[in-house]
């Protein structure tokens, strides 16, 4: 039988394979560097590097994540912020899980994420567009959905990626720079230098495609097993489709939007004109409609938003 935590061994295992296939990726960087600059050096530090960043994204990613959206710890003398939080941790108690710590954003764009390690240490944060937009029972079902999140820890892999992803564009657009005006050890004459370089060229061509094949590995299929987690912790998956509807008809951006946390978020922070033309290849969630029609049970839906 399913259950909030049908997922959770599987994400476990796809965080340590992330952060291995990270670990891997930065040091074949590396001893590329060091070949063509001729200094064995490099590589030990992007060994070093590497093995920090993947501690990092495991005990700090959501400290990392929480401040990348400007979020602040919830203020219990403000009665609507208190007033989630006892939302929040009646839910909590329904799903079995300790109650995660609560913060928001100040944005009137209506949006929710959750981030922590495990179960222990989750943490949702919610802007004050949610609070002003949504009824009680569509913040329940937003509220049921990052729990799910947290249960199925999906919460490590998403806020892993941030960390991970953003480090390899960047160590490989230094290292690809290093190569061009750098000047390499006989590079004129060193044809596998040359090769080095295109190597490195290609590479950082790529990195923000695979950046976004990873997010959206990760993205898609999770929001619809979070989606009917989240119905069956409230037992109204109305509520969530009504809160799914209002959240996705806002045009306007969140201040704090970008890329490498689009992901985490329980809709798109670009708003709904990002969801036009070539940008809908690139989608971190799936089609609202798709996501509505599962919830409800309606036909073409319904099997894809089971937790199986």
């Amino acid at each position: 039988m399913a259950t909030l935590y049908t997922h959770k061994s599987s994400n476990i295992w796809k965080t340590w394979l992330l952060m291995a296939v990270f670990l891997v990726l930065l040091v074949v960087v590396g001893y590329f560097a060091s070949l063509y600059f001729g200094n064995a050096n490099i590589l030990y530090i992007a060994l070093v590097v590497s093995l920090f960043m993947n501690v990092l994204s495991y005990w700090y990613s959501d400290k990392i994540a929480l401040s990348m959206a400007g979020a602040r710890a919830v203020n219990m003398q403000h009665a609507d912020e208190r007033e989630i939080y006892r939302i929040l941790e009646n839910l909590s108690i329904t799903a079995g899980l300790p109650t995660p710590r609560l913060f928001i954003i100040v944005d009137p764009a209506p949006n929710a994420f959750a981030t922590g390690r495990n179960k222990e240490h989750g943490a949702v944060a919610v802007t004050t567009g949610l609070l002003q937009t949504l009824e009680k029972n569509e913040l329940e079902g937003v509220l049921a959905h990052e729990l799910a999140h947290i249960g199925n820890r999906d919460t490590l892999l998403a806020t892993a990626v941030v960390i991970l992803v953003g480090l390899v564009v960047v160590v490989s657009d230094v290292v690809t720079r290093s190569m061009i005006f750098g000047g390499g050890r006989d590079r004129e004459n060193n044809q596998a230098g040359m090769v080095l370089m295109i190597i490195g060229i290609v590479f950082l061509i790529l990195s923000p495609i695979i950046a976004t094949v990873i997010q959206l590995a990760i993205s898609r299929k999770r929001e619809f097993l979070a989606d009917s987690t989240g119905a069956l912790i409230t037992r109204y998956p109305e509520g969530l489709a009504g809160a799914l509807r209002k959240i996705s008809s806002f045009n306007a951006p969140m201040s704090h939007a970008n890329n490498a946390m689009a992901h985490m978020y329980i809709s798109n922070p670009f708003g709904a004109k990002a969801m036009s033309g070539i940008s809908k290849m690139f989608m971190t969630h799936p089609p609202v409609e798709e996501r509505i029609k599962a919830l409800l049970g309606h036909s073409g839906g319904g099997d894809r938003g089971q937790v199986k």
